[in-house]
């Protein structure tokens, strides 16, 4: 694959890049960053090599309140339709299904915790398949439509659209495959407002109770996204 420069766009300081920083440092590919709440400007899309946008608390619709989503979506959009690389997590996902015009909006329940997405069987071998079954790490309230001629992944029981990919170069995910227990703890204690009693969301207890084969096995599965991504286009 040789040395390849990933570059991240962050959205809020509690928000990181988790497992994804040794994957890449193992690998020898360099990381840079644009983060949005310190006012960072993009760089020339033509100096990356792979695009890996974040999660965050706000909406991709919040443009009044955020107006650097608008170039932001404009950046995803040129990075996807050069056939770079590109993973979205989460926010990140949802930046990249309104970046090519599909509709990001509230989904019927917030979706926090440990929960399982069910990897959807495909019979296209140029796609990416999850596990059948994996509990993975969730923090979102929005969903999205799927984008026009993308593929869906993974669905869960309370949310339908958990994964896309589009060609072979980017893949979007709802939920965190990236998260460390550090991870999940700075974001419970920034977002800890969120997390009221649901059927789909679990208390703070149980979410810090998580045993460390959860974060493992997580952080194990986004090495084969990363893998899949980063090798196919190479």
């Amino acid at each position: 694959m040789g040395n390849m420069r990933a570059h991240y766009l962050q959205h809020v300081p509690f928000e990181g890049l988790g497992s994804i920083v040794p994957w890449l440092e193992i690998a020898g590919h360099t990381a840079t960053s644009t983060r949005f709440f310190d006012s960072e400007k993009l760089p020339d899309i033509k100096t990356i090599d792979v695009l890996i946008v974040m999660g965050g608390s706000m909406s991709v619709n919040d443009e009044d309140k955020f107006p650097w989503l608008i170039s932001e979506k404009k950046f995803i959009y040129q990075a996807v339709t050069s056939a770079k690389p590109v993973l979205g997590i989460c926010l990140g996902a949802q930046l990249i299904a309104s970046a090519v015009g599909a509709r990001v909006y509230p989904s019927p329940v917030k979706e926090i915790g440990w929960f399982p997405i069910y990897g959807l069987p495909s019979n296209d071998h140029a796609v990416f398949s999850f596990p059948p079954k994996a509990e993975v790490f969730h923090w979102h309230g929005e969903t999205f439509d799927l984008p026009s001629g993308s593929t869906c992944l993974a669905r869960s029981d309370a949310c339908a659209n958990q994964a896309f990919q589009m060609g072979n170069s980017v893949i979007g995910l709802q939920f965190h495959l990236e998260t460390t227990p550090q991870a999940a703890l700075d974001i419970v204690s920034n977002c800890r407002d969120e997390l009221i009693s649901s059927p789909w969301i679990q208390t703070e207890k149980e979410i810090m109770s998580a045993d460390p084969d959860k974060y493992q096995s997580i952080n194990r599965i986004m090495g084969t996204v990363l893998s899949y991504l980063l090798g196919n286009n190479r």
